[in-house]
């Protein structure tokens, strides 16, 4: 198949439109397109900010900042009560949309706005999770306390994997704070930012507390290096993600910045072979391998193992059902744009000319021999090694490689030497091996007998090494924590003229 270098669009695609103040604002620069990847053609496009829009953003945001910061902890997680009951109502709605522009079938775009909403469900304890600390008599009449307080206008820029998930793991935490926040989603798929706008704005969010600037890599600049910006999280490759991190140390900006991912499955011999598969399958290919915690890299613990998981692996595949991500029964649906088909083509070109054996081709698929949609068939390599462009880069797509290794310990040393260090699993039946590899491997999320390891919204979400950048993880209390400064006062109230001058460094006594 030949990928399309610039699909036909559709008559007069409507142009989505920033939303600054509490409206939506049409764009006055440049435009992208908005493939919806299953038909394989542009229906829509999307504003791209320029400098102007920008700073009416911020501005905005600023002013808002003055009065939302003051309201109580209560209050503001009243809002978020109401925009969580919102959510619920409207779930089928936000997952349509985004199935439509990312290409992921509408049962897993469902399942991301789920884990978005127990965001939302732990921000909402925010009046327990702000509280400080109290120390009662530190000196003789002297108490101490702490208090976190919010950064002012903080702004969040978003993948187009996740373009509901994402932002409802930054958004919810970041405003129940006090701040107020700009999100930079995905061109690709920024449909969704709009409704989660409209959706705050219905639940009592004054204007100008949550903005939505549509555009590009201009953009994202534009807002690393506004002096009015206090901090800036984002999701996306490790190349930007280092980029980012350095630049907002450079303007003296707090980043929070979660990059690319390699992660591997480890199968001990004693594994559940039929249930490994079917987690790997999952695992691997499900959104079409468009997930940072997908995993891309099985990793067999000797031969008899591998031998058996590629046999199981191929039968099952067979059997995958890809197509358009509105048709049911789909398992798997197209990738996101041609770009991106293109990009994850030329890997399986890299993949054959390194010396892997290609299992299974996923460009003889039958939905990727279709004229239209961006499909590719899940794609399997066995006798991948460590040298090989397909194990170390990030391929972002159904490919999966298989790496045989002769021992337990062989394929932790494998997961350690990885640059990247998101997330990893290991399948076994034995206690022993799952309790010696969590603590063994230097991974920031692990699963035991589960995929993809995914904390929950009163956990933290990051990894480790080139995968993480900046000093805190995302949601959870870590979120709290990325979101505030801490301010700690010391207190006295003496009695009238017992106060004298000191000349050496105080104690407490």
């Amino acid at each position: 198949m030949t990928v399309p270098a610039n699909p036909r669009p559709v008559a007069a695609p409507a142009t989505i439109p920033h939303w600054i103040d509490g409206q939506p604002v049409a764009g006055t620069g440049r435009t992208a397109p908005v493939y919806n990847p299953s038909l394989g053609r542009v229906i829509r496009e999307v504003a791209l900010a320029t400098q102007a829009e920008l700073d009416r953003a911020v501005a905005s945001a600023e002013r808002a900042f003055a009065v939302w910061s003051r309201q109580t902890a209560l209050r503001r997680a009243r809002v978020l009560f109401r925009f969580k009951e919102l959510l619920d109502r409207d779930a089928q709605r936000i997952a349509r949309t985004v199935s439509e522009e990312h290409g992921k079938t509408l049962d897993d775009a469902l399942g991301e706005v789920t884990r978005g909403i127990e965001v939302v469900e732990f921000a909402c304890g925010a009046p327990h999770l702000l509280k400080g600390e109290f120390s009662d008599s530190v000196g003789r009449g002297v108490d101490s306390f702490s208090l976190r307080q919010p950064l002012g206008v903080v702004a969040g820029v978003t993948p187009f994997n996740f373009p509901a998930m994402v932002p409802l793991w930054m958004l919810p935490i970041a405003l129940v704070c006090g701040n107020t926040f700009i999100l930079k989603p995905s061109e690709r798929d920024p449909s969704a930012s709009l409704l989660l706008a409209e959706l705050l704005a219905q639940a009592g969010l004054p204007d100008g507390v949550f903005n939505v600037l549509q555009g590009d890599k201009d953009a994202v600049d534009g807002l690393l290096d506004h002096p009015k910006v206090a901090a800036l999280s984002f999701v996306g490759s490790t190349s930007v993600a280092r980029h980012l991190q350095r630049r907002g140390a450079g303007t003296g900006k707090r980043v929070q910045a979660l990059g690319g991912a390699k992660n591997h499955m480890v199968v001990m011999p004693d594994a559940d072979m039929a249930a490994a598969t079917e987690a790997l399958i999952g695992a691997a290919y499900g959104s079409a391998g468009e997930r940072c915690m997908a995993i891309s890299v099985a990793v067999a613990v000797g031969d008899a193992t591998a031998d058996e998981l590629v046999g199981r692996l191929t039968r099952r595949l067979a059997q995958l059902r890809v197509g358009a991500s509105d048709q049911a029964g789909v398992e798997m649906g197209p990738l996101v744009t041609p770009a991106h088909l293109a990009r994850v083509r030329d890997y399986i070109d890299i993949g054959l000319r390194e010396g892997a054996t290609l299992v299974l081709d996923g460009r003889n698929h039958g939905a990727a021999l279709r004229a239209d949609g961006f499909f590719l068939g899940p794609t399997l390599f066995d006798q991948v090694r460590p040298g090989m462009r397909i194990y170390r880069e990030e391929i972002f797509g159904p490919v999966l490689g298989v790496v045989r290794v002769p021992d337990y310990r062989s394929a932790v040393e494998l997961v350690n030497a990885h640059e990247y260090a998101n997330g990893t699993a290991v399948f076994t039946q034995s206690g022993a091996v799952a309790r010696a590899f969590v603590n063994d491997i230097e991974v920031g999320m692990v699963g035991v007998n589960v995929p993809i390891p995914v904390p929950m919204a009163f956990h933290s979400f990051g990894g480790w090494r080139n995968s993480m950048f900046g000093d805190h993880h995302a949601y959870g209390t870590e979120g709290f924590r990325f979101y505030t400064r801490l301010k700690t006062v010391t207190q006295r109230w003496p009695e009238p003229d017992s106060v004298r001058a000191e000349f050496v460094m105080p104690t407490m006594k």
